[in-house]
């Protein structure tokens, strides 16, 4: 069919393409994991600074434990053991506004509230547009993502080293001190204190990498992809899928036991 292709590859009889590369002579063996995330998006291998970023970012989305997203993978592989691709995609369907998808929308939400602010703005100009974002999501009744966490209520440990590393690569900018400044502007509107959590802190990262929000929410959903397969590897050897669904029978046992 004429006009139907892509520029990310192709196949031949004796050739796999990706980008203007040859899988087999250039890029196996000599490209990364993440070399490749940006060889494929990008048609480039990254900096060395953007390699540690990215690293970071992965690693701090692959796992939180039993989270929504694994208790999902865990059931759904409970009444699926054949199908680890549909457990996974179970997991990852759930990254949305409250889990794992709230970096999209902390850097959607930074992103347009820093676009007027120079890349040298000062701290009075970072308070007062933080402020201005308080005062819009209290208005629109929105919530203010990436601040808060149900866990770590004195402060995320996460956020120091995400920033640490951010400032060591070069890419401690406008949205990361825009980050920082919500919970103080948020502190002085509602007198309560919701110090920046992970997903602040990565939304932050993601905007002053100039990414856009769909390829940073890709780069979290990579990193949670490689934590679901450990809870499923986890499940077939040592099961608690059932004990789960037993805690649900327990707590209303008109739930029955009906497609067991």
């Amino acid at each position: 069919m004429d006009g139907v292709k892509t520029e990310i590859g192709y196949t031949t009889a004796d050739q796999i393409v990706v980008r203007g590369a040859d899988l087999s002579t250039e890029i196996l063996g000599k490209f990364d994991f993440v070399d490749m995330i940006y060889w494929l998006n990008f048609a480039r291998r990254p900096e060395e600074r953007e390699r540690a970023m990215v690293n970071a970012i992965l690693v701090a989305a692959t796992d939180h434990g039993l989270t929504p997203s694994a208790i999902a993978s865990r059931l759904t592989l409970l009444g699926a053991p054949e199908s680890v691709q549909g457990a996974v995609a179970a997991g990852l369907l759930g990254a949305g506004g409250r889990f794992l998808g709230t970096i999209q929308n902390v850097s959607e939400l930074l992103t347009s509230s820093a676009r007027d602010l120079p890349p040298e703005a000062s701290e009075t100009d970072i308070a007062e547009t933080a402020r201005q974002l308080v005062q819009r999501q209290r208005q629109a009744r929105s919530t203010i993502p990436g601040v808060g966490h149900p866990i770590h209520v004195g402060g995320d440990p996460r956020v120091e080293i995400l920033r640490r590393i951010s400032r060591d690569n070069g890419y401690f900018g406008k949205h990361w001190r825009l980050a920082l400044a919500i919970p103080k502007a948020l502190e002085e509107t509602l007198g309560k204190r919701l110090p920046l959590n992970a997903a602040g802190a990565l939304g932050a990262m993601i905007s002053d990498m100039g990414f856009d929000s769909v390829f940073g929410r890709g780069l979290i959903l990579v990193g949670r992809a490689a934590g679901l397969i450990a809870h499923l590897r986890e499940e077939t050897e040592t099961p608690i899928a059932a004990n789960l669904w037993e805690l649900v029978l327990e707590q209303d046992p008109r739930n029955g036991t009906g497609g067991k």
